[in-house]
């Protein structure tokens, strides 16, 4: 599947049924975190945690394959520039229902500052993407509510050494 694909399918027109004003559908996530068998070897122990509630609902076709697609996907835009990609995104867990983020470069997302900011500028990617705006929520849903569309349960964030920040999607 390629990525224009996944995206048209995945940020288009055809998910105005699952967006939603409510606070979405968790799925797990608190057992998710607690089953963390990635902490130590993707990450370090995430010293810091928050919980987000969704303005979004989980995607009806929101599926394993569709967060591999979309992190291939991603991954596909970032390998298409003249530099190295300053942060890699992958999806673990038995469903790719874990979002992870990792910096390739010393000093990049090594706060929860920095982490914040990263989200922010993924926030604005994310309010251009077709679903937001089509549906008129481009001012409000945000990079988290765009992982809870795809059905992500959580997102770790880390600078590969000792910073760690977990963002639970409810």
């Amino acid at each position: 599947m390629t990525f224009s694909r996944i995206l048209s399918m995945v940020l288009g027109g055809a998910a105005l049924a699952a967006l939603a004003a409510g606070p979405g559908l968790a799925q797990n996530a608190a057992s998710s975190a607690d089953n963390d068998r990635h902490t130590g070897y993707y990450y370090p122990e995430p010293g810091s945690q928050e919980v987000y509630g969704a303005r979004a609902e989980t995607m009806p076709q929101a599926s394993r394959g569709l967060r591999l697609g979309f992190v291939t996907g991603f991954t596909a835009k970032q390998l298409e520039a003249t530099y190295p990609p300053p942060y890699v995104m992958f999806a673990k867990g038995t469903e790719a229902q874990k979002l992870i983020i990792v910096a390739m470069e010393d000093d990049r997302v090594n706060s929860i500052y920095r982490a914040r900011g990263l989200f922010a500028m993924m926030t604005a990617f994310s309010r251009g993407l077709p679903i937001f705006r089509e549906n008129g929520v481009e001012d409000r849903f945000t990079f988290f509510d765009l992982a809870k569309l795809l059905g992500f349960e959580q997102i770790t964030i880390t600078d590969g050494h000792d910073f760690a920040h977990r963002v639970i999607i409810e």
